[in-house]
């Protein structure tokens, strides 16, 4: 599992790099760099205010957690998601490919982390290339070795 969470990073890293445009104070230049992007939001995934305890429970909220992200990112929605691995209270994040919080907010809220409260969320706008949306499609090639 982590090595998958550190291709996602890696991936995603490395599509910001190839696709980061050149920045230029010509107008037109501009103009062809806005093409590229798009809005997400960007949400951190905190430790919550109820750690779930019970092995079994525990262990079916997480099951639940990696599928309600598979589901997004099947769906479009969710273009980068993984954990922080430094033992702080950032537990993790997700890129969404929504353009409001608002409907960022209704996507998370059916994870069953934020549901049992072992983590709470926090929202912020991001405007980004579009290149993200690649992302879910380089991880299945990886993963199938091709």
């Amino acid at each position: 599992m982590k090595r998958f969470l550190r291709m996602i990073f890696v991936v995603v890293a490395l599509s910001l790099i190839v696709a980061a445009p050149s920045y230029s104070a010509e107008p037109s230049k501009q103009a062809d760099m806005m093409k590229n992007m798009r809005r997400y939001v960007l949400v951190v995934l905190k430790t919550g205010p109820t750690r779930v305890e019970d092995k079994q429970a525990r262990a079916e909220m997480f099951q639940g957690h990696f599928a309600n992200m598979e589901r997004l990112a099947k769906d479009g929605k969710l273009s980068v998601a993984g954990p922080f691995t430094d033992g702080g209270e950032w537990r993790g994040l997700f890129i969404l490919a929504v353009d409001s919080i608002d409907e960022a907010k209704e996507l998370v809220a059916t994870d069953p982390v934020i549901k049992t409260g072992e983590m709470i969320a926090e929202y912020h706008t991001l405007f980004s290339t579009s290149s993200l949306m690649d992302v879910n499609a380089m991880h299945e090639k990886a993963v199938k070795g091709e």
